[in-house]
């Protein structure tokens, strides 16, 4: 599910690598939104959704007469759509077409193709491209379902399909990254920080370049743990206050050290840890533990087999580790013909039974609560692990000036590493510079 980082983050990722060009099509400013070209969604797409909350208020919501459905979706994913689809036209009439559109290019596409009647009535997304869909008139709200989906769902993916207070997303799957370790070098996986640094003290060899544990250490995302377990935060108000920049508070420092005192087991510059590098090392057996995402699931389970134990992030004492996370959910677009029909299928296609077929299919981790506790996926040490590193993430900001905070970040966290900066002095330039881009006065 490499991008679905989330999702995004891996192109939030890229674009830092590359000068900051958030997450995947983050970057897309520049495209028209409805509004801006002077479009709005058609009359037809407002009428039906409220006569959608009539209909619901009857419990009988239902499709437009000859209704019919475009949705995009991942090539890697449409396995799941393919079938979902299926059931959805068998139990409500309404034929569904699906598209391949890489889920981070379908908010600059549906900007582009809505006003020209050749977007999808439902799209999907990772949740930080929120904000950009919601202030371009994109997506309608999660009115008719919104109810229903706050009380299945994880808090942490409500948090991520909501934008000022109110519900757009109907969430399908959690992204983040939890602890692969390697069984034949680490028996049981260590419960807190002190216990990785004890054990990777016994297996770093850094002249074989061999190391107890390894990760992406100048990357923000991977490392939003050692910012926020112990009271440090980006944005404030759920990450939604860009004026409330809390990287660099004295809980936030406090668990900088603990980063800061790995180096002693990982004595590595931070250029030097890249996917690739590290993906080789792990599957090799020259590290023994990583950090890292779903996406790495399938090839790690090829190299290491029986080897091969997830488990959650280590704990700050007895602080659970906060990740970053992030949610991938249905939208239905503020374009759509038929927004009965569109929301009835968004509605169809996160309910528990999809999100376990989704698991099924192409593994992925539920955000619906009682898909998690499905023995399915209760049962499966791998994604059971992701799902208790899941509830305890925060999803990434949605806000626009998300992006603004990837490369200062970055940058502070690769002077602490490399260079060996003081922690707060680090933290409080990087915090600045992220408020002067927030606010355009950024030199």
């Amino acid at each position: 599910m490499k991008l679905n980082k989330t999702l995004s983050m891996v192109s939030a990722l890229s674009l830092m690598a590359v000068s900051l060009a958030a997450c995947g099509g983050g970057n897309n400013s520049g495209n028209a939104s409805p509004s801006a070209s002077g479009v709005s969604p058609s009359a037809s797409s407002a009428s039906p959704s409220a006569s959608a909350s009539g209909s619901a208020a009857t419990g009988e919501l239902k499709p437009e007469e000859g209704a019919k459905l475009l949705v995009w979706e991942s090539k890697d994913e449409r396995v799941f759509t393919d079938e979902i689809a299926a059931e959805f036209t068998e139990k409500y009439g309404v034929p569904v077409e699906i598209a391949e559109v890489a889920p981070t290019d379908q908010v600059t596409r549906l900007s582009t193709d809505g006003p020209s009647d050749l977007g999808a009535d439902v799209v999907i997304f990772p949740h930080d491209h929120l904000g950009r869909a919601v202030t371009g008139n994109l997506v309608l709200e999660n009115d008719v379902f919104g109810d229903v989906t706050k009380q299945e769902n994880s808090d942490s993916a409500i948090t991520g399909v909501t934008y000022n207070g109110k519900i757009y997303g109907y969430p399908r799957a959690a992204e983040t990254y939890a602890l692969y370790y390697n069984k034949s070098l680490v028996k049981e996986a260590p419960k807190t920080w002190d216990d990785v640094l004890a054990i990777s003290k016994t297996l770093t060899d850094a002249k074989k370049n061999k190391f107890g544990i390894e990760w992406e250490v100048g990357n923000f995302y991977f490392n939003y743990p050692f910012i926020a377990s112990t009271g440090g935060y980006l944005y404030g108000s759920n990450g939604t206050d860009k004026n409330d920049i809390g990287i660099n508070n004295d809980g936030a420092v406090q668990s900088m050290t603990v980063y800061k005192s790995l180096k002693e087991v990982l004595p590595v510059k931070a250029a030097d840890i890249t996917p690739d590098i590290k993906r080789g090392q792990f599957t090799a057996g020259d590290i023994a533990m990583d950090i890292n995402g779903p996406w790495e699931l399938a090839g790690y389970k090829a190299a290491l087999g029986d080897n091969l134990g997830v488990a959650p992030l280590p704990s700050f004492g007895d602080k659970p580790s906060v990740s970053f996370s992030g949610v991938k959910a249905w939208y239905v677009s503020s374009y759509t013909k038929y927004p009965n029909a569109a929301k009835l299928f968004a509605r169809f296609a996160s309910t528990k039974d999809a999100q376990l077929k989704l698991n099924k299919l192409v593994g992925s981790v539920p955000t619906n609560k009682e898909a998690q506790n499905d023995p399915q996926v209760k049962d499966d040490p791998v994604i059971s692990a992701f799902v208790t590193q899941f509830n305890n993430s925060q999803p990434m900001p949605s806000i626009p000036e998300m992006n603004n905070a990837w490369s200062p970040a970055g940058a502070a966290l690769t002077e602490i590493w490399d260079n060996g900066k003081d922690p707060k002095a680090a933290l409080d330039a990087a915090a600045q510079q992220i408020k002067d881009l927030n606010n355009g006065t950024a030199k």
